[in-house]
């Protein structure tokens, strides 16, 4: 029933005990395990004291439970602690070893006061006994409770070494103070001051130090002889001063006083034992009970999902088979019915345009090889080719290398069937049409997708999300790469650096701009790029600005207007037809990043600066001053020279400040009360401009500078930072003004230190990277759909570059087509398409 733990000391000169010869050695290991410990050897921790002794998170010290001011005397617990320190120390005894450190200090009590003997780590050798003196237990080095915490953090802790002085006076014997060695009697003298301590309580530490003194002149407390006068009686026996004058451990074993209660005791122990054995089965069984919890939350979750897997399953199957019977089309695909909804998709991502419209087969084989098909119907199966059997999801070598990402995508979306309700946004005016303007307006905001705007849910919230993911696995799928339809050198031999920040298709995609370091806005014309024949390509217009040019924006509505921004914190709206500068806005203190002319409210112009400020500017509203440019009023002008003299100055109609650099702005699509824009604190703000005194809602992810910021539809908007990824957000979904969950993070590009450009349309999302690509992804799912990699060619020489630094600068959609516009920091421009 008892248990002494013994640890092997690394080397004998550091262990616990002096031995008479080699031989003791072998037999130490098994001489404190009493027969019948059984249940105590199993209990193990991985917490050490000094290295060595392994304790319980349920252990404490003999010394802290006697020092325990708020314990109260029980006779036969007492007793069944004291029998225990009896019994070890007579194993000891009867192998003609002297144990020597009989003190609360070395014993541990489990929760059942099961005790166990503690040897320390740190133990200081003693000679061993000459002649006929056994060997004894050396004294002990204590740590004290600092040190130990470093050992057994959260574990019980053990008293301060002074308390560990102290006792050591205390249980130290009469003949050992004389200085003669210890022996087995002195072990016995300190059996008598534990029993003491056992049975005697005290009020404070000064009591307990005074009454522990007195004893060693076997001066008992006065209570403690009126209460436990058997005990006390015992107790002044073992204490005899003459060490001949003690019991030996035989009569000690025999006494009336340990064997009376032993019936009681044997009782107490079995209650204990059982006490034990049911703790034991109820740990084994909270144990087992947490793990049927938790195979069942993930069984439940499983079948959860595996329900309206056959639910979604269900129902495109019955969406296939109405299409197909919509449509007339024949069930059988052996003629030339496979042009229809349940056409293969193709076995290589290289054979071209796929087509918006192809749709997955509802029998598909995963990439585990199991087949779903029991939503098919027999007839169908049968009458179904075995050259069309489903195998073609797994040919498809894109979606199955991402094919895990596409099941997290799919789960996202149908988990986003029912979105919380957030702030109400403001309310939007009508898009512009050609009935409201006299003309379309087609530029890359107005050609986005609306999916999400149209998405008609059912009452059990299918439907829509099932066409929104079945679309953007569809236009995932749709392209196989980028094609370069023409390439274009623009640099200028002038020029040390001809790196494009910005690039810009106007509303018809007629032309296109191009604006960078080397102060000049170009105007190309789309169609002559495009000619094969022509080897250089010269721009329709060419506009040289006084400054570093950072960014330009076509108005949506005037044709011929262009805004810029440069370096010099100067806004400037071009007429491009005239080739002049038709207003200037110079409010700005340091480089402006950002311009955006509204799609609804072609009249107002946002800007974003290292100042910490947007500013928003009116167009329409501006007064006439003096340009006092090159031309002197000593010399004779001439009418073009005046029309050159007077320019518009335009004067800002409202300003945001803010505390960090403000990199990008932007409209939404469908107002001119809105705006958000990025900035260097790595947050995006949202704002009604009907009131902005603070944000409509702040955009929390990015964990660096946000460079730009796009808008998808009237609620969803694509961020891109320096932190290497790409965030799309669901302003819908802001409920306290701050939105920290985007919908998806795009990543595969690489973008740490540069501005790489963004741009969007009906659902794809183009970047640039600094390994020199450019990038396309769908809104859909966070990893590229597609990719292209520029040559490192010079674009005055043509010749290869062996240049790792150069990176993609800008890019741009032309509207609605799957047409993408890009350029590098060397000036190079592609025109490319998705096929």
């Amino acid at each position: 029933m008892f248990q002494f733990w013994w640890v092997e000391m690394e080397s004998s000169s550091e262990s616990g005990w002096q031995r008479s010869s080699d031989n003791n050695r072998n037999n130490i290991r098994s001489l404190f395990i009493p027969v019948g410990v059984k249940k105590e050897r199993r209990r193990t921790s991985k917490s050490q004291i000094g290295g060595s002794t392994e304790l319980l998170f349920h252990d404490v010290s003999l010394r802290q439970w006697l020092d325990n001011t708020e314990r109260a005397v029980d006779s036969l617990e007492c007793l069944h602690i004291f029998t225990q320190i009896v019994e070890i120390v007579n194993l000891a005894h009867s192998q003609g070893i002297v144990v020597h450190n009989v003190l609360p200090s070395c014993f541990v009590m489990s929760s059942y006061n099961r005790v166990s003997f503690l040897e320390s780590a740190s133990c200081s050798d003693e000679d061993v006994g000459e002649g006929n003196t056994p060997p004894v237990v050396s004294n002990l080095t204590f740590e004290t409770s600092d040190q130990l915490d470093g050992h057994i953090n959260n574990k019980p802790s053990f008293p301060m070494k002074h308390i560990l002085l102290m006792e050591s006076t205390w249980y130290t014997s009469p003949e050992e103070l004389s200085g003669s060695p210890s022996t087995c009697p002195s072990d016995i003298y300190r059996l008598g001051v534990l029993l003491f301590e056992l049975f005697g309580t005290f009020s404070s530490a000064e009591e307990k130090s005074t009454t522990m003194s007195s004893l060693r002149h076997r001066v008992l407390p006065p209570q403690l002889l009126l209460k436990w006068p058997k005990e006390a009686s015992f107790c002044l026996w073992l204490l005899h001063p003459d060490p001949s004058g003690r019991p030996t451990m035989g009569e000690l074993m025999q006494s009336e006083f340990l064997n009376e209660p032993k019936n009681n005791l044997e009782e107490r122990d079995a209650a204990i034992e059982l006490r034990e054995d049911i703790e034991e089965q109820e740990l084994l069984l909270e144990f087992l009970l947490l793990i049927q919890q938790q195979k069942q939350e993930a069984a439940d979750s499983l079948n959860e999902t595996l329900s309206f897997l056959s639910s979604d399953i269900e129902e495109v199957a019955r969406l296939q088979t109405a299409l197909m019977r919509t449509g007339g089309l024949n069930l059988e695909l052996g003629g030339d019915s496979v042009s229809g909804p349940s056409a293969n998709l193709v076995d290589d991502d290289d054979s071209g345009n796929l087509g918006s419209k192809k749709r997955i087969r509802q029998a598909i084989y995963t990439h585990y090889g199991k087949e779903y098909d029991e939503h098919i119907d027999e007839d169908q199966k049968s009458e179904t080719p075995a050259e069309n059997q489903p195998t073609t999801l797994s040919k498809t070598s894109r979606l199955m290398k991402n094919f895990r990402k596409l099941e997290a995508a799919y789960f996202s979306t149908r988990c986003r069937a029912f979105k919380p309700a957030g702030i109400p946004l403001p309310k939007q005016n009508r898009s512009v049409s050609s009935e409201g303007r006299g003309s379309t307006v087609v530029t890359e905001r107005s050609s986005i997708s609306n999916v999400s705007s149209r998405e008609q849910y059912d009452e059990h919230g299918q439907s829509g999300w099932i066409h929104s993911f079945l679309e953007g696995l569809s236009k995932y799928l749709s392209f196989s790469k980028l094609k370069v339809k023409a390439d274009l050198k623009q640099g200028d031999l002038l020029n040390s650096s001809n790196l494009v920040c910005s690039l810009g298709f106007d509303r018809d995609g007629e032309f296109f701009a191009t604006a960078g370091v080397n102060k000049k806005i170009k105007v190309f014309e789309y169609n002559s790029v495009l000619d094969g024949d022509r080897d250089i390509h010269y721009p329709v217009v060419e506009m040289g600005s006084p400054a570093k040019l950072s960014s330009i924006c076509w108005n949506g509505y005037i044709k011929s207007q262009i805004a810029s921004s440069n370096f010099e914190g100067v806004v400037q709206v071009w007429d491009v037809t005239r080739s002049q500068i038709f207003m200037e806005m110079r409010e700005h203190e340091r480089r402006i990043w950002s311009v955006d002319f509204s799609v609804v409210d072609p009249t107002m112009l946002a800007s974003g600066s290292d100042d910490g400020s947007v500013k928003l500017w009116n167009i329409n509203q501006a007064i006439l001053f003096l340009h006092l440019g090159p031309v002197s009023f000593d010399t004779k002008c001439t009418l073009s020279h005046l029309m050159k003299m007077l320019l518009l100055q335009g004067v800002s109609v409202g300003t945001i400040k803010t505390k960090a650099n403000v990199c990008c702005v932007q409209f939404p699509l469908d107002s001119g009360r809105s705006l958000a824009f990025g900035s260097a604190d790595h947050k995006i703000y949202y704002y009604d401009l009907r009131n902005a005194k603070m944000p409509l809602c702040t955009l929390i992810g990015h964990n660096k500078t946000v460079s730009y910021v796009k808008f998808i539809d009237s609620t969803t908007l694509v961020s891109a930072s320096t932190d290497n990824t790409l965030k799309l957000w669901d302003l819908s979904m802001c409920t306290s003004r701050v939105l920290d969950n985007p919908v998806q993070t795009f990543t595969g590009h690489m973008n740490v230190k540069n501005f790489v450009g963004l741009s969007v349309s009906d659902g794809y999302i183009a970047t640039g990277s600094e390994t020199n690509e450019v990038f396309v992804y769908h809104k859909a799912f966070p990893m590229p759909a597609l990719s292209l990699k520029f040559g490192n060619t010079d674009p005055l020489s043509a010749d290869e570059v062996d240049d790792a630094t150069q990176f993609i600068s800008s890019v741009c959609w032309r509207g609605q087509s799957s047409t993408l516009l890009a350029a590098n920091s060397l000036g190079n421009l592609k025109i490319l398409e998705m096929v």
